[in-house]
């Protein structure tokens, strides 16, 4: 089994740590959001879409980035001519990292801003 240090650096360092970044702004925002609504009872519903903003764009970055290595490596496998296919399924695979790990925080970010959206929405 991989380390998640060693996924870190095969999905491309470039964008796991843009959409660690939007990840991490997408879990500060259900954070703060969690505490105004549930602890100060602050109704007012800011930062609230910020959530499934930062969560999606985590997403759409991770599909980005795989999009980009992708183009790449077919450009690679213009240039080599003949590939076997465990070589461009092993290339699939790590493709699908970084879109993977965006979702991850796309699928976090969904319930919580429901569940915040639908409780400020009641309160108003």
């Amino acid at each position: 089994m991989m380390s998640l240090f060693e996924l870190f650096k095969m999905g491309g360092v470039q964008f796991m740590t843009v959409v660690t970044i939007l990840g991490v702004a997408m879990i500060f925002y259900s954070v703060k959001s969690i505490i105004n609504v549930l602890v100060k009872n602050d109704y007012s519903g800011k930062g609230v879409n910020y959530i499934i903003m930062y969560g999606s764009l985590a997403f759409i970055i991770g599909l980005l980035g795989q999009a980009v290595g992708v183009f790449a490596a077919f450009a690679a496998i213009q240039a080599a001519g003949d590939v076997s296919p465990a070589l461009i399924a092993g290339g699939l695979r790590v493709s699908m990292i970084v879109p993977l790990y965006g979702l991850f925080y796309f699928i976090l970010s969904i319930p919580v801003w429901m569940v915040l959206r639908e409780k400020i929405k009641r309160k108003k």
